[in-house]
């Protein structure tokens, strides 16, 4: 394998102009570093990459009388240099080093040469998290990585910065090496006038060797602190502009299996570099991320649990009090009965409810349930269901089955392929695929969501209903989103079809986890047949929880109030748009809706969208779960920040001296499922 440095340098620096070939000990710093470099073992061949312009000559000049390989390119698509420079060098393995670094150790870069090569990565990198002093960083890359990244990578960030998309995209295969112990508090770069002279300091200190290594340089800081204290006021810029959640977001991808519990909370939908990930408290519909910062909520509410705000103030009086006389024993709790008869209370058709405390637990629950009762084992299902064997095993037979579905780019690893033509979609108002469906395979379970994006037409659940009830068919009712947002219950008595079972979750505790399968006598008692069990189903604050929101939501009739909060956010979308000259489309649920700019750039925009709103502290996208504490005041200032970010879209749109990619701080946001690192 071919092993290149591509160092990108250049004179027209905005802190600090011709730094690189700024003099110590009678020579330009960039030959210290490129002279440090060409001590390593890995590198085959060393190439300075430059911008090929008049500002750079004098660069160029110094470093062909000093006979290095030099390639120039675009000064401002700094990826686009790497790309073609390490063709030119036909190179197999890229390092990328800047010129910022003439502390560079060979040591360090020999060491991540081998970390890709021996564990068969696409990206290396020893500063994320970084650990060691800054002006140590060293990236590696394969040039079919570098390749993908040159072809895919659209954003100014991606495309001046060279590697985030290698990091952050998803479809890169990445490792990333920490010290055992962190000075990433050492700052040996050179940015600043200030950086310089302890740079030359150490250099000086050194001299006349010049092949010294980092840890050498680490006892002299301890030594001779003195020679480090004038850049003690500047910070590690890649760690300053980070926010606390970024960080800790940055340490959680190394620790847990795509960085996160939950999909739909993973920063990289809407902000990637830039959302805040995490919280320290939360109230009505407002969060505190980590650095203290108050956002408004005007988009996921927790992804749609908290009808009734964050931490409302019944729920948890409620709950606390119930929890402080003990939460889980031996014995099991009233409160599951007392919440079980409410359920039925609410939904007359239904005779039996089991509990349990996810979403996905309950969709599995339901599903075995029906296998049970129907005695056929096939499920034909309509709309998202989450991340279990038989919902996932739809994309054996055809990758694309379940794009239509609300998550697009599912990936069936680890689901077994004799599940292959077991789970058959059908897409929502369409009776006759459905029909098909059943008349070709021996169904025995038709599970969808009630309503997401589209009503029902011409009788399509009736008609569901009608061919479940003549082909003994167990028709599951999916109601994890839609329960309690638009009536009190299910979204079905709106459409007066009762189903065989029926799945709550999300709003039913207000940020509790609690979840309820409710159902049919005949079916839900073969639940008695087959073996589903587990300890935490037990415990007292879910159901608890569910209890007092079921009674303020009865009291108050929140499934009103959100949804005229709802169709307020539709009408003033619209509003917004045809002002600003921008087609959009808004689609969903009363209390759920969210919007989509007609336009290829789609992407750009809603990830432009969450930027700006972000920095005028609205935790925000394009889509809003209503709670009863979006108050007026909270979205008239939503919509007037919304009113200039689409009026700046429209400008974009049209070209009128804009362009979205000079505008985006971060990379785009994800629309597919990806595998992060």
């Amino acid at each position: 394998m071919r092993v290149v440095a591509i160092v990108q340098a250049r004179l027209t620096s905005y802190r600090f102009p011709e730094k690189v070939i700024k003099k110590i000990c009678g020579k330009p710093m960039i030959e210290f570093l490129l002279n440090r470099l060409a001590c390593s073992k890995k590198v085959d061949k060393i190439v300075i990459a430059i911008p090929k312009n008049k500002k750079n000559h004098k660069l160029y000049n110094f470093l062909k009388s000093k006979k290095y390989n030099v390639f120039r390119g675009d000064e401002e698509n700094v990826l686009k240099r790497y790309y073609y420079a390490a063709k030119f060098y036909k190179a197999d393995v890229i390092i990328r080093l800047t010129a910022d670094n003439p502390l560079v150790d060979p040591k360090l870069v020999d060491e991540a040469i081998i970390e890709l090569i021996k564990n068969k990565k696409d990206y290396v990198s020893n500063s994320l998290p970084p650990t060691l002093p800054d002006g140590l960083d060293v990236e590696v890359l394969t040039f079919k990585t570098l390749k993908k990244c040159f072809e895919e990578a659209k954003s100014k960030f991606d495309i001046e910065h060279v590697t985030p998309f290698a990091r952050t995209s998803g479809k890169f295969d990445t490792l990333y090496i920490q010290n055992e112990k962190n000075f990433s508090n050492e700052r040996w770069t050179v940015d600043h006038k200030a950086d310089f002279r302890v740079i030359k300091n150490v250099f000086e200190h050194f001299k006349p060797k010049i092949h010294f290594g980092w840890k050498e340089v680490l006892n002299l800081s301890k030594k001779k602190p003195s020679i480090f204290k004038f850049n003690n006021h500047l910070k590690r810029e890649k760690v300053s502009f980070m926010s606390k959640g970024q960080k800790l977001w940055r340490k959680a991808k190394n620790i847990i299996p795509g960085g996160n519990m939950f999909l739909s909370k993973k920063p990289e939908i809407f902000l990637p570099d830039k959302w805040p990930t995490y919280f320290s408290k939360a109230k009505g519909c407002a969060i505190w991320d980590l650095d203290g910062k108050k956002l408004f909520d005007v988009g996921a509410m927790g992804i749609g649990t908290n009808i009734l705000g964050y931490a409302n103030k019944e729920v948890d009086k409620y709950v606390l009090s119930i929890i402080k006389k003990g939460n889980l024993s031996s014995l099991n709790c009233p409160e599951e009965v007392l919440l079980c008869e409410k359920l039925l209370k609410i939904h007359p058709w239904a005779e039996m409810v089991k509990l349990a405390r996810t979403g996905g637990e309950a969709n599995s629950i339901a599903v075995r349930i029906g296998r049970a009762a129907s005695k056929k084992d096939k499920i034909a299902f309509c709309g998202y269901h989450g991340w279990h064997d038989w919902y996932l095993s739809s994309n054996i037979s055809n990758k694309n089955n379940l794009n239509s579905h609300l998550l697009t780019g599912l990936k069936t690893s680890g689901v077994p392929k004799a599940l292959k033509n077991t789970a058959f979609p059908f897409k929502y108002n369409d009776f006759k695929t459905l029909k098909k469906i059943t008349e070709e395979n021996e169904i025995g379970i038709i599970k969808m969501e009630v309503e997401r994006d589209q009503k029902p037409r011409n009788n399509f659940l009736k008609k569901i209903r009608e061919l479940a009830n003549k082909k003994n068919i167990v028709l599951i009712f999916d109601e994890c989103t839609s329960g309690f947002r638009e009536n009190f219950g299910g979204l079905h008595k709106k459409y007066g079809v009762e189903p065989d079972i029926a799945i709550f979750g999300k709003a039913l505790g207000n940020g509790y986890a609690i979840t309820a399968i409710i159902g049919k006598r005949n079916v839900m008692d073969c639940a008695q047949d087959t073996f589903m069990s587990s300890t935490f189903w037990t415990e007292r604050s879910g159901p608890a929880a569910g209890i007092k929101t079921l009674e303020v939501m009865e009291k108050i009739k929140s499934w009103e109030l959100i949804s005229k909060i709802g169709e307020k956010f539709s009408k003033n979308w619209l509003s917004l748009a045809k002002r600003n000259n921008l087609k959009i489309n808004v689609s969903g649920l009363s209390s759920i809706k969210k919007f989509k700019i007609l336009s290829d750039n789609w992407l750009k925009y809603k990830t432009y969208i969450t930027q700006e709103l972000l920095k005028k502290g609205f935790l925000a996208s394009n889509s809003l779960y209503a709670c009863i504490e979006h108050k007026d005041k909270i979205i008239d200032n939503y919509f007037n920040e919304l009113d200039e970010i689409f009026k700046t879209i429209s400008e974009c749109k049209n070209e009128k001296g804009k362009h979205i990619d000079e505008k985006l701080e971060s990379p785009v946001c994800y629309e597919k499922f990806h595998r992060l690192n």
